[in-house]
C-alpha cells in the first residue's frame, strides 16, 4: 500500500503557513485594560427568591450599573492589566446592585446585600471573581466570590478587545459566607461574560475634558445631567412587545444605565441653594405603537427640591417644558468648583404620567438623577460609564449544569476584526481543498 505521509505533511504545513500569515502575533509586554463591561446575573434563582412571595423584596442598581438581557447585571468602566505573553488578566468594573427582602416592622430588611465593583483575575489558567460585599452585619472589600472555570480557554496572544463569554462560575467558601450560608460553597452561579479594551501601557484612551473655560462664579461653565428615565421602560422599548430602540442626537450620550444630557448652561447660587440649568441632547424611543422623544432638558432646584422637565414629542406633536419628575436635592454638594448631586431618587409627576401615555401613574419611582455643575475651569465633570469598544454585547451562554462552554476571544484591533474573520473563512476553504487532494490521491492509490 503506498504511503501518503508526504501529502499529509504538506497539508499540515500549508495550514501552518496560512494561519501564521494571518493570525496576529502576540505582542510582548504588559497592556492596560481601559474600558469595557461585565455581564453577570450573580444567581438567577436568588433574584427570583428576593422578588418572590417569600422575601417580597426588590433589587436596585447603583453606581451606573445597568441590565443586560432578562436577568443580567451590567457593570462598566473596566480598568486593569493584561499580559498577552502569559495570559495574565485583571479587570475591575464599576457599579453595583443592592438586594433587599424580608422587610421588618421598623422598615429595615432582614435580607440586605449589596454586591459591587466586581473584579476578574486570571493567572495560570485559573480565574476568580472578586467583589465588594456589604450585608447587615459585615462590609468586606474584594471578597473572592466565585471560581471561574477556564478549561480549554487560551488567554495568550490577544489584541483588543479581550472577550470572555459564558464562563461557568462556582461559589467559593468566602462567597458562601457573604450569602450568610444561604448557598453552600461549590454552588453553581450564573455564567460570567465580559469585554475589555486593551491599550499599550504607555498610552491611554483620551478622557474627554469639559469645563475648560470660565472662572468660579454664579454662572455655570459646564454641566451635565444623567438620567435613565426608567429601567423597566428601557427594557420594554427593546423587549418583545415594543421591539424598538432608542436613538441619541444633539449631543446626548448613552452610559448604559443612563443617558447624559450635556453642555448645561445657567446659574447657581450656593448661598440660597438655587440652581437653574438647561441642557443639550435628545433621546428618542421608537417601537410598535411608540414614538417618544425627550429634548431640551431643564433642571430647577430650590429649597432642597428639584424638578426635571423636558420638551416631549409624541407621534410628531411637541409639548414644551413638561415637568417630568421631582427629586430630593438636599444632597447637592459644592467642592473645588464642582457642584454634584448623585443618584437622587425621582418621582413621576402627573404631567410626566401623561407624557408617558399613562403607562405609569403619578408618584411612580423613576430612575435616579445625577447632576454635575462646573463653576471653575479647573474642575471636571464625572466620567460617563465606559462600556468599551464592543458595540454589541457578547452572546450570553446558558450552560447546562457542569458544562464547560466558556469561550475566549482575544481579537485583533476592532478596525481589522472583519478582515480577520474573512481571512479565516479563506483559510478553511484552502485547507478543505488540500485535504480533498490528499483524499483523491489516497483513493486512487487504493484503486
Amino acid at each position: 500500500m503506498p504511503s501518503f505521509r508526504p501529502a499529509r505533511v504538506c497539508a499540515v504545513a500549508l495550514v501552518a503557513v496560512l494561519l501564521g500569515a494571518f493570525v496576529p502575533a502576540a505582542h510582548a509586554g504588559g497592556r492596560t485594560v481601559q474600558g469595557g463591561r461585565l455581564d453577570w446575573g450573580i444567581k438567577s434563582s436568588f433574584q427570583s427568591y428576593v422578588t418572590g412571595p417569600v422575601a417580597k423584596g426588590s433589587w436596585r442598581l447603583r453606581g451606573g450599573a445597568a441590565t443586560a438581557g432578562g436577568s443580567q447585571f451590567r457593570f462598566h468602566s473596566a480598568t486593569g492589566s493584561y499580559d498577552p505573553d502569559s495570559g495574565a488578566f485583571r479587570a475591575g468594573f464599576s457599579g453595583g446592585v443592592r438586594f433587599v427582602g424580608h422587610r421588618k416592622p421598623d422598615g429595615s430588611y432582614e435580607l440586605d446585600l449589596t454586591i459591587s465593583r466586581p473584579t476578574v483575575r486570571i493567572s495560570g489558567g485559573s480565574g476568580t471573581l472578586y467583589a465588594d460585599v456589604v450585608s447587615r452585619s459585615t462590609a468586606s472589600s474584594q471578597v473572592a466570590l466565585a471560581s471561574l472555570s477556564l478549561a480549554g480557554v487560551n488567554m495568550r496572544g490577544g489584541g483588543t478587545p479581550v472577550v470572555l463569554t459564558g464562563v461557568p462560575a462556582t461559589l467559593t467558601s468566602q462567597g458562601a459566607a457573604a450569602f450568610a450560608g444561604y448557598y453552600a460553597a461549590g454552588t453553581q452561579l450564573d455564567p460570567v461574560s465580559l469585554s475589555a479594551d486593551v491599550v499599550a501601557s504607555a498610552t491611554r484612551k483620551p478622557v474627554e475634558k469639559e469645563g475648560t473655560d470660565g472662572t468660579a462664579s454664579g454662572d455655570i461653565v459646564d454641566a451635565a445631567v444623567d438620567w435613565g428615565v426608567r429601567r423597566t421602560f428601557r427594557e420594554y422599548v427593546t423587549g418583545s412587545i415594543a421591539r424598538g430602540k432608542w436613538t441619541l442626537s444633539a449631543g446626548a450620550q448613552d452610559g448604559g444605565a443612563l443617558f447624559r444630557f450635556p453642555r448645561g448652561e445657567g446659574t447657581y447660587d450656593g448661598r440660597k441653594g438655587i440652581l437653574a440649568g438647561a441642557f443639550a441632547g435628545t433621546v428618542r424611543f421608537t417601537g410598535r405603537h411608540l414614538d417618544l422623544a425627550l429634548s431640551k432638558v431643564e433642571v430647577r432646584v430650590k429649597g432642597g427640591r428639584g424638578t426635571l422637565s423636558a420638551d416631549v414629542t409624541r407621534q410628531g406633536a411637541t409639548q414644551e417644558a413638561v415637568s417630568l419628575v421631582t427629586f430630593d436635592a438636599k444632597g447637592l454638594r459644592a467642592s473645588a468648583g464642582l457642584v454634584t448631586l448623585t443618584e437622587a431618587p425621582t418621582t413621576l409627576t402627573p404631567q410626566g404620567a401623561k407624557a408617558f401615555d399613562d403607562m405609569y401613574t403619578a408618584g411612580t419611582e423613576m430612575d435616579p438623577v445625577s447632576l454635575a455643575v462646573v463653576l471653575d475651569r479647573k474642575a471636571r465633570l464625572p466620567a460617563l460609564p465606559d462600556l468599551g469598544s464592543q458595540t454589541s454585547a457578547p452572546p450570553l451562554a446558558t450552560p447546562t449544569p457542569g458544562a464547560r462552554n466558556a469561550t475566549a476571544v482575544a481579537t485583533s484591533p476592532s478596525s481589522d476584526t472583519g478582515t480577520y474573520v474573512a481571512i479565516g473563512a479563506g483559510v478553511l476553504v484552502a485547507v478543505a481543498a488540500v485535504l480533498l487532494v490528499v483524499r483523491k490521491r489516497r483513493m486512487s492509490g487504493l484503486n
